[in-house]
């Protein structure tokens, strides 16, 4: 009698204990996608809707903003930048004096 309560409260415990485990791991998993990829696959979602009419819109509002704070500074490019804008352009340059 006493060898089967023992085992029976083994088998009641192992059973709590891999309920709880159970739990906590499905805790962990929906906290870390909550916090790690739910904002994530938002903008993914957010850029596959780019043919949506209003989301065109939110994109032009954005770009127009980024151009206003650019134009607002007093030094758009850094040197790096430049330099290498001013190469590009010579080289795009001589492609088309090549192309005459």
């Amino acid at each position: 009698m006493k060898n089967e309560n023992k085992k029976d409260n083994s088998l009641k415990n192992f059973f709590i204990k891999l309920i709880s485990i159970t739990i906590a791991i499905i805790v962990i998993i929906n906290v870390s996608y909550n916090l790690i990829f739910a904002e994530k696959m938002e903008k993914i979602g957010f850029l596959l809707n780019l043919n949506s009419k209003e989301n065109i819109e939110l994109v032009k509002n954005k770009i127009r903003k980024e151009l206003r704070e650019g134009l607002e500074k007093e030094k758009i490019l850094n040197k790096e930048d430049k330099q290498l804008l001013s190469e590009f352009y010579l080289k795009i340059k001589n492609e088309f004096r090549e192309a005459e």
